[in-house]
């Protein structure tokens, strides 16, 4: 499948799960069941996750099109913690259409702000939110 990677940190506790196939990227759905869309201006790029609010450590899926992003470029999630982005050590190469997917479980409870970057620290996806109970 994939690799495993856990982060254990004062401020945030995370699990990533990386996958191998590419989709699209981050926004927060308006029910747990029904994906959203969003367009950010800076790239172009849509992105969905398949739900919303999540119990802590269930798995969902961030699935993106990063447009201005060669196919194999790395894209990085990262997590907005107070007035900071960090990066969290789960990335991938997009596909060969610049697609890119993502199984994420979250430890962290409350309101989680997403987004997934590019190499240089640029956004390739809108904010997605995340609440985890």
């Amino acid at each position: 499948m994939g690799q495993f990677v856990r982060t254990w940190g004062a401020g945030i506790t995370a699990a990533v799960v990386i996958g191998s196939v590419g989709a699209a990227a981050a926004v927060a759905s308006p029910t747990p069941h029904t994906p959203a869309v969003a367009r950010t201006a800076v790239t172009d790029a849509s992105a969905t996750t398949t739900a919303k609010s999540v119990r802590a450590w269930e798995q969902f899926r961030i699935r993106g099109v990063a447009k201005n992003l060669r196919p194999g470029s790395t894209v990085t999630l990262q997590q907005k913690q107070g007035k900071r982005w960090v990066s969290l050590p789960a990335s991938m190469q997009t596909t060969s259409r610049s697609t890119y997917s993502l199984r994420v479980m979250l430890g962290f409870k409350g309101h989680n702000k997403l987004r997934m970057v590019d190499a240089r620290k640029r956004p390739v996806s809108p904010v997605i939110d995340v609440w985890v109970r």
